[in-house]
Formats: C-alpha cells, structure tokens, sequence
C-alpha cells in the first residue's frame, strides 16, 4: 500500500516512514509545497492531510489529485505519530 503524509512536522519525517514501513506501506511525505508538487503525489492509495500544519492551496491540490486517482482521504488536525498510527490501523490491512 502506499501512503501520502500532507503537511506535519519538518523533524517528523522520518518517524512518519518508519511507522508506514511498520505497517508494510511505502511512504511519501510532503511538509513543504515541492514544485511541481501535483506530478509528484503519484498514484496513492491513501492520503492523509495533517489540516493543522498545511496551506489550504496545498490541501486543495492534494484533495483534487487524490480524487483523480481514486484514494482514500482522511483529514487529521493533529500531526502527531499517534494519530498517523490510529489512521494506519483503521486503513491498512494487517
């Protein structure tokens, strides 16, 4: 399964992928707007948008791409490693 963590923590980005390679998941994490940033979200399964730490441009792009390729969105307003944890337990399948 592949993961798009939107938004979090710029110090967070290694302990979002390691807890997505806990649950089997290739991980890409973006904190920052990249350029191009539409062509580089890929064909995800999941994205999850941390609300609390993003632009709201970043979010609408995001939203719109992961519509397009078919994923699941799930919205968090905390970045924490617990709540990415919970999200993973309630989407990936074990």
């Amino acid at each position: 399964m592949s993961v798009v963590i939107v938004g979090g923590n710029d110090c967070m980005v290694c302990r979002y992928k390691n807890l997505c390679k806990e649950y089997d998941c290739k991980a890409k994490v973006f904190t920052q707007v990249p350029s191009d940033f539409k062509s580089k979200i890929g064909f995800p399964d999941l994205v999850v948008l941390f609300t609390s730490t993003v632009s709201h441009s970043m979010v609408r792009c995001a939203v719109k791409e992961a519509q397009r390729k078919n994923a699941v969105i799930v919205r968090s307003h905390t970045s924490s490693s617990a709540a990415l944890k919970s999200i993973l337990d309630g989407h990936v399948e074990c």
